[in-house]
């Protein structure tokens, strides 16, 4: 099993919308960054995610489960770019912002903070454990 941070505008998809859907999953679409789209080809089933509020509010706000893996995106008329499946775990108890992960020297190396523009990313199970626990899951 791998471990993955999904990012998402809340304007666009938030947790909330996410969590309607329960068991069922809902699609992640609209990726059209090449590393972030390899990344999706690269999530198997059973692999979790990071569910992050990028914009003003930056912040990991709960995990979500991959349930399909990736397909052609409905959304890009290109055909390059892949969807997957989602579907709803746990939300944080405690929301983890950036701001804190940032200041913590434990997550120098982590994509979050040197890749921060790219909007689906793996996470190494170190960060992964340490992320869990700050939002105390």
């Amino acid at each position: 099993m791998k471990y993955w941070l999904l990012k998402t505008e809340p304007k666009e998809w938030s947790w909330k919308q996410q969590t309607r859907f329960n068991n069922k999953g809902a699609e992640w679409s609209g990726v059209r960054n090449y590393q972030a789209a390899k990344n999706l080809r690269n999530m198997k089933k059973g692999d979790k995610c990071f569910f992050y509020h990028t914009g003003k509010e930056k912040k990991i706000v709960g995990i979500v489960e991959i349930v399909k893996e990736h397909f052609l995106d409905k959304t890009d008329k290109t055909h390059k770019f892949v969807s997957v499946i989602v579907k709803t775990l746990i939300p944080f108890k405690e929301t983890v912002k950036l701001q804190k992960i940032k200041k913590n020297r434990v997550f120098k190396d982590f994509s979050l903070v040197k890749q921060s523009r790219l909007s689906v990313m793996e996470v190494d199970l170190k960060y992964w454990k340490k992320i869990c626990k700050m939002g105390k899951v």
